[in-house]
């Protein structure tokens, strides 16, 4: 909230999963409270699941409807959501790409994945990776199953932000809780930076917050 006493006009990236929820159920509560005016923000989100309808259950687009823009009093045009259903993927990414350059990010939120994925940047993704089309895991598509009826449904390929997009925000808090990411956390923590771990790269950030819980922080040296 002190981000957008700053600048009421803020941009923020968002996430989706378990991490943030607790975050947008805040925001909801203080926006109905009337202590918080979204009025002017501006969100991007990470990341889409490539083939899913913006109407689909398990789209992020709904996630994000269902989970906080409903609720709040944001405007539909300053939201910003990678197309699943897109037609030109490259020219589409290029797009995403040069609405966050020109609407810089302030505060970026992240989640990490169980492989140390932030966004959908699985290991292997260059630091100077962009906004693109990728293949997802088998270990990101078997942990996202339990959102799906079965593994076979979990879309393959994503559309997600890049290591460099990611990199670009002026501030970035990484969320995690749970045993299931603290592997991962230490990875992003305390190993060097690598193409290994793509979480890893947020150690070349100049400002960021880290939170975790006792399991997730559970593996960690200090």
């Amino acid at each position: 909230m002190n981000q957008l006493i700053k600048k009421p006009e803020s941009v923020f990236g968002l996430a989706t999963g378990s991490t943030p929820l607790g975050l947008y159920k805040e925001i909801i509560l203080r926006c109905k409270a009337r202590k918080c005016d979204l009025s002017q923000v501006i969100t991007f989100n990470l990341d889409e699941y490539y083939g899913l309808s913006s109407d689909h259950p398990q789209s992020y687009h709904y996630f994000m409807q269902e989970n906080l823009f409903k609720h709040i009093d944001i405007k539909p045009e300053n939201i910003y959501i990678p197309d699943g259903m897109t037609d030109d993927v490259q020219k589409h990414c290029r797009w995403y790409e040069e609405q966050v350059r020109a609407h810089p990010i302030d505060l970026q939120i992240l989640g990490i994945g169980a492989n140390g994925h932030i966004g959908f940047n699985e290991p292997g993704s260059a630091e100077d990776s962009v906004t693109r089309l990728v293949d997802l895991s088998e270990q990101t598509i078997s942990d996202n199953s339990i959102y799906f009826s079965s593994k076979e449904e979990v879309p393959k390929q994503a559309i997600t932000m890049g290591i460099k997009t990611i990199m670009s925000a002026k501030k970035i808090i990484l969320l995690a809780s749970g045993d299931n990411k603290a592997k991962a956390v230490k990875c992003a923590l305390e190993e060097s930076p690598s193409a290994n771990c793509p979480a890893s790269w947020l150690q070349k950030h100049n400002n960021i917050d880290v939170i975790v819980d006792e399991d997730a922080g559970g593996l960690l040296k200090n």
